[in-house]
């Protein structure tokens, strides 16, 4: 049966990992997110390596093991910054082209980081519009790993966060394998959440936004993809900031305490 929403988890090889241990307990951290759907006719597939140790899977889950090698520039500084991101975009989207394959029919097709939540409402959303192209996720939240606090990211979400789009599965054009896929084709369809929304404008298939906030990004662990500074010192601490006062105060009153309400909208529910 054609899942009303597929969500794809790609795993990087685990030698890429500073801390194999922090990969495996931040995706059960995923896990608990999306099997917390407000709604059936979800699916999720986990996309690694073989020999990866993972956490246990519930149900509507499934693992698709890959035998690909790991990024030899995998982070920030082996390389010139455009050469990381290019690698990264090529890893990234093999493994996400693999789950795609391996998932059968499909609907809509979510790509979700390893490491991130997303909003309890989404399957029940695409229900409602099973005719759409897509949505971007134009609102979402950042939370510093851990913290109590979450920030309202209103405005571009998608520019920052790689689990941001929802694109109704045949827009990928699906090639038979991973072999036959070009590069150009893993980099800009899958491997990056930044053109995604511009290729599928070209072909007269704009994405919506969705009109609710649809995720949390999770930043300023030591296994960040981005790997990225902790909340409070990339938007609140940083010097050069407080230069716009104003600014700074509007962005001050977008902090929220996490409470039970957020715990159960995105991640799955207080233990």
């Amino acid at each position: 049966m054609k899942n009303i929403l597929t969500f794809i988890i790609p795993v990087r090889h685990q030698s890429n990992a500073v801390n194999w241990c922090a990969v495996k307990s931040n995706l059960s951290e995923t896990i608990k997110s999306l099997k917390n759907q407000d709604s059936p006719g979800w699916k999720a597939i986990v996309v690694a390596n073989d020999g990866a140790d993972l956490p246990d899977m519930p149900k509507g889950f499934e693992v698709k093991r890959v035998n690909f090698p790991p990024n030899p520039i995998f982070k920030k500084g082996s390389a010139p910054i455009e050469e990381v991101y290019e690698a990264v975009r090529i890893d990234k989207g093999r493994r996400v082209l693999a789950g795609l394959l391996h998932a059968g029919e499909m609907g809509h097709v979510m790509i979700v980081d390893d490491d991130d939540f997303v909003n309890r409402k989404l399957t029940s959303f695409i229900s409602k519009n099973s005719f759409s192209d897509g949505f971007f996720l134009e609102d979402g939240y950042i939370w510093g790993s851990g913290g109590k606090w979450i920030f309202q990211y209103d405005g571009n979400f998608s520019h920052l966060c790689g689990t941001s789009h929802i694109v109704r599965s045949d827009l990928y054009r699906l090639p038979p394998s991973v072999e036959a896929a070009t590069e150009s084709y893993i980099k800009t369809m899958l491997g990056s959440h930044r053109f995604i929304s511009d290729e599928l404008k070209k072909i007269g298939k704009p994405l919506s936004p969705l009109p609710f906030h649809g995720a949390v990004y999770r930043v300023g662990h030591s296994e960040n993809h981005s790997q990225s500074n902790g909340m409070f010192e990339q938007y609140f601490l940083r010097k050069s900031l407080w230069r716009k006062p104003v600014r700074q105060i509007k962005r001050l009153a977008r902090l929220r305490k996490i409470n039970s309400t957020i715990m159960n909208e995105f991640f799955g529910g207080i233990t």
